[in-house]
């Protein structure tokens, strides 16, 4: 007697349509980012990028006369962009590298067992969540010349008042103030949760080995800690890129100070799109901030990635 296998039930055929809708419905799922990207950041991208060709104003849209790369040559042949450069690079230094700091030296006495840490961390996202017109508002009137509470401050131990709105260093460094204070706290919960993934084994065996809590912080907190780093950098610098509530409400004008001693790129793609109606010149500054910071990222990434390619090398 011979015994043959049964054969393999085959699942019933679908209509085409039904198959077609089984293929297609998990992007149906995605659409909605995609079309709202589409329309709000990839169209206006390109839009913008159709227009820096053209002289285009303000008081007339519709009259459109084509100039090419005009708009460009007259951005880089101008001292006001190049002061504007400058400033925006100054003003990313004064405040990416103190914030950075600050915000891991928070981190790390966070990361510890301390009463009310959720009190802290709570604390810690205040000033990001603070409008930046009323936190520029409010430190405006601290850094003011006569009855401002900075020179008070300075002036109990002997140092003259300081015009914070005047000086090149002294209102970079006022308005840099501003941006750590705003942005300290973000980037101390981010590098929070970046030591929070690094496995307790480490400084346990650091700890065993007589480690103390310093060399533990440079030995295996930095290291475990370096894409976070790396992270924050480049949105820092990309954030410091695009500068623009702070030194526009600092003094309350486009031009950034009497001679334009803080005026970034974005003070400087405002001026001359809604100040002397420059559309077209305006969308090619866009443009030129949009292809710097492509630089600058990607300046970061390589350095960081050669640095981590070197240490897996040792």
């Amino acid at each position: 007697m011979t015994v043959t296998a049964a054969a393999p039930a085959r699942s019933p055929q679908l209509p085409p349509g039904r198959r077609a809708w089984r293929t297609l419905s998990p992007y149906t799922y995605i659409a909605p980012f995609f079309v709202l990207f589409g329309a709000f950041g990839l169209f206006p991208l390109i839009y913008t990028a159709f227009i820096s060709l053209y002289r285009i104003e303000l008081q007339t849209p519709g009259d459109m006369e084509w100039r090419g790369f005009g708009n460009y040559t007259a951005i880089f042949t101008d001292p006001f962009f190049w002061g504007a450069l400058r400033n925006t690079f100054t003003l990313g230094v004064l405040s990416t590298v103190p914030q950075l700091l600050i915000a891991l030296g928070l981190a790390h006495l966070l990361n510890y067992k301390l009463r009310g840490r959720t009190f802290f961390r709570t604390m810690m996202l205040m000033p990001y969540a603070t409008s930046v017109a009323a936190a520029t508002l409010v430190f405006a009137q601290l850094f003011g010349h006569d009855f401002g509470l900075i020179n008070y401050a300075i002036g109990l131990v002997g140092v003259g008042p300081v015009d914070w709105q005047t000086g090149t260093l002294a209102s970079q460094t006022a308005i840099a103030c501003i941006v750590v204070w705003r942005w300290t706290g973000y980037n101390a919960l981010i590098f929070l949760a970046g030591m929070q993934s690094i496995p307790g084994d480490l400084y346990e065996a650091a700890e065993m080995d007589g480690a103390s809590r310093w060399r533990q912080f440079l030995h295996v907190t930095l290291p475990g800690l370096r894409p976070t780093i790396v992270f924050s950098v480049i949105m820092s610098t990309i954030g410091a890129t695009q500068l623009f509530g702070e030194p526009l409400l600092f003094e309350g004008n486009a031009g950034g100070g009497i001679t334009h001693q803080y005026q970034t790129l974005g003070l400087y793609m405002y001026e001359q799109g809604w100040s002397f109606f420059h559309l077209g010149r305006a969308a090619a500054i866009a443009w030129v901030m949009f292809l710097l910071i492509l630089v600058l990222v990607g300046l970061n990434a390589l350095l960081a990635r050669r640095r981590m390619a070197k240490e897996a090398g040792r």
